[in-house]
């Protein structure tokens, strides 16, 4: 699904701004920035039992809502990773193309509980803001003048997918993806990594050992200062501008099928738009 995500951004990001949004969008991606700064990939929820009820309520928008559970054994007998619900429509100008991960593994501990019920709590938050979004959209392009033929039908995307990254009999390593394009996109993610063995998440220390902060902020550095062009330009902020410093905790990272672990940061949070979302492998 992943080509759709990159073919419905490229779309809409090439779709001229009405020139009565610009201060809207201008301040839509500075609000964006903020939120992921505040954010910081937080991956701890507290549980809920009925986490699944409550994000089939959120999808169920059309009778061609579907729930997919795949046929995929519990690998080791400790969890699996499975296609929870997915949604492919058009209502009211949004167009949902979701595919929303959950986590399985019978009775051993809460983690996937957790896990779910954050990943549902994202889900159920994205739906809401495209919503009003869009309904802001429309309003401000009806009341700057424009006509039903100018609107010419259209459509907002709505996203969600998720990447497995890296499975082995005991822990899994997975990215879930949440976006919306219209006149500019907005994406989020979210980054799991699961010891099921040990039924808790996965750390860099554990990857890196005690010494992973310094191990971290080393080569991150590096792989920024490569970064900078001849002429002395690089699209990465300085720390003065809010770049990067320091990983911690809650920095987030998946781990790659060879075991390296990626960290990960959010758009716009240490460098330019231009940039996306930047990667730097700790190897």
């Amino acid at each position: 699904m992943n080509h759709k995500f990159d073919q419905a951004r490229k779309e809409y990001e090439n779709t001229p701004l009405p020139p009565e949004l610009g201060k809207r969008v201008e301040a839509g991606i500075r609000e964006g920035k903020a939120l992921h700064r505040r954010r910081r990939f937080v991956r701890r929820f507290t549980s809920c039992a009925a986490c699944f009820a409550v994000l089939a309520a959120a999808l169920n928008l059309s009778p061609t809502f579907a729930r997919a559970a795949a046929d995929v054994p519990i690998l080791g007998g400790l969890f699996r990773v499975m296609t929870f619900a997915q949604y492919d429509t058009t209502e009211d100008g949004i167009h949902y193309n979701v595919s929303v991960p959950k986590v399985e593994t019978g009775d051993r501990g809460d983690l996937a509980e957790t896990v779910n019920a954050a990943i549902q709590e994202h889900v159920d938050l994205l739906m809401e803001r495209a919503e009003k979004d869009w309904a802001d959209y429309k309003d401000a392009f009806f009341a700057t003048g424009g006509t039903e033929e100018e609107w010419g039908g259209r459509e907002m995307d709505v996203i969600v997918d998720y990447e497995i990254k890296q499975q082995t009999d005991t822990q899994v390593s997975f990215v879930v993806t949440l976006a919306e394009g219209w006149v500019a996109s907005m994406e989020e993610r979210y980054c799991y990594n699961l010891n099921f063995a040990e039924n808790r998440d996965i750390t860099l220390q554990d990857l890196l050992g005690e010494d992973w902060v310094e191990i971290c902020n080393q080569s991150i550095r590096e792989q920024i200062d490569a970064s900078v062009d001849d002429e002395g330009f690089t699209l990465f902020f300085t720390p003065e501008m809010g770049g990067f410093t320091t990983v911690d905790e809650n920095t987030a990272f998946y781990i790659r099928e060879d075991g390296v672990p990626v960290v990960t940061f959010a758009r716009y949070e240490i460098a330019a738009g231009a940039a996306g979302f930047p990667e730097f492998p700790i190897a």
